[in-house]
């Protein structure tokens, strides 16, 4: 049996964000869905593992996401609200929320999508890596489960 995840229940910045539930994980980090009290609003909290606070090249890379993805203001690229590092030395990104599924649980569930609703989210995703690349930004890991589908102002949006 594996042991509780000590990140849920817990309270980030002194009451800021707390911390709901994990809603996924990665090499390098895991995502939290979290409330921020103040405000009244979800977000998602991106939390670099605590096994990796000791690797610079991966702690440089983590802050150099928060930075490079702040700095993006396309529709359709995720907004970065806020970072910072826990007691333990690892980092945090805060993150929009998104309400919706990744390409890849769409596709599975759905099966493969129609050439007229896969051409509007491949425009999309193109649309979100341009403005990344001209300011210099390389997305390294780009795949269907990093495409996020959600219902934005009531149009389903990349």
């Amino acid at each position: 049996m594996r042991a509780p995840d000590s990140h849920i229940g817990r309270d980030i910045d002194h009451g800021k964000y707390q911390i709901l539930q994990k809603i996924g994980s990665g090499g390098m980090g895991s995502v939290y869905k979290a409330s921020q009290p103040n405000i009244g609003r979800m977000v998602a909290i991106k939390i670099l593992h605590s096994k990796l606070v000791n690797r610079k090249d991966l702690v440089s890379r983590f802050s150099r996401e928060a930075k490079a993805l702040a700095h993006l203001s396309h529709p359709n690229t995720v907004k970065v609200f806020d970072d910072g590092q826990l007691e333990d030395g690892s980092l945090y990104i805060v993150m929009e929320f998104l309400e919706g599924k990744n390409l890849n649980q769409t596709v599975r569930s759905q099966g493969p999508m129609a050439v007229e609703r896969a051409l509007p989210v491949l425009i999309q995703v193109c649309g979100a890596l341009q403005e990344a690349h001209v300011r210099g930004i390389v997305h390294r890991d780009l795949k269907p489960e990093n495409i996020f589908l959600c219902n934005q102002g009531g149009l389903t949006d990349f």
